[in-house]
């Protein structure tokens, strides 16, 4: 009696060890609580433009570095027509949430092209609107008291789990005219573009679209001047890619 009572006590204890395991759930891993430094590069536009003044090369990069609470962002910017630079911009951030929805960015930005290049200070927020509408707005003031204002605005709208329509609207406005690199105070670029990608994986995702680009007010002007269109409507297609 006293040895079957044991055996059965000991197939009880087999099945209850398991049992209670899975009910207390998996040990804690002791880095789960510390913030994990992680990195990613983000190739958002890699494209050719049918553009008015010949064919032209645009991109626009982001590269991060850091964990959930601080990172270091860099952003990349440019455009080459006909062979020759009309854009090349870098910024240097430091990027760190403000809400679960928004973030903040401040540091540098460099404007290597069109002519002359000129240095500012960069103060920014990015994130998620109402509508799931991704806003990336930042301000600049740099020499010779100029200040600049960007704001890049869009949804990405999931046709199917891999066709994806993403439209993007980007206003550009300056606080004094700069003839040399042919920018004029007040609204002076709008950019809306429409692009749709198909996701062959998750981080790979060629893309086709149309985009309509303009110069208004005193920057219109000086690129009229300059014998430069003010209007220009492009086929694009390119590639999106992280990794």
């Amino acid at each position: 009696m006293v040895n079957r009572r044991n055996g059965r006590l000991a197939i009880l204890g087999l099945i209850a060890v398991p049992v209670l395991a899975v009910a207390a759930g998996p040990p804690e891993a002791p880095h789960m609580d510390e913030d994990v430094w992680q990195a990613m590069v983000l190739l958002d536009q890699f494209e050719w433009q049918d553009a008015a003044e010949g064919g032209a090369l645009a991109w626009d990069l982001q590269a991060w570095a850091g964990t959930d609470d601080d990172r270091i962002l860099l952003r990349a910017e440019g455009e080459r027509v006909d062979g020759g630079t009309e854009e090349n911009r870098l910024e240097l951030l430091w990027w760190q949430p403000l809400t679960s929805r928004w973030d903040l960015v401040v540091g540098l930005r460099q404007d290597l092209e069109p002519e002359a290049a000129r240095t500012y200070a960069a103060l920014g927020v990015q994130g998620l609107a109402p509508g799931w509408i991704h806003v990336e707005a930042t301000a600049y003031l740099g020499e010779r008291s100029q200040s600049a204002l960007t704001l890049k605005a869009g949804p990405e709208l999931l046709l199917t789990n891999r066709l994806i329509l993403a439209p993007l609207v980007e206003l550009e406005a300056w606080g004094r005219d700069d003839e040399v690199n042919g920018l004029g105070k007040g609204l002076s670029r709008v950019t809306a573009g429409l692009r749709m990608r198909y996701e062959i994986r998750r981080e790979f995702a060629p893309y086709v679209g149309l985009e309509w680009a303009g110069k208004l007010g005193d920057t219109g002007d000086l690129a009229r001047e300059a014998g430069e269109s003010v209007r220009d409507a492009r086929w694009v297609a390119g590639l999106r890619a992280w990794f």
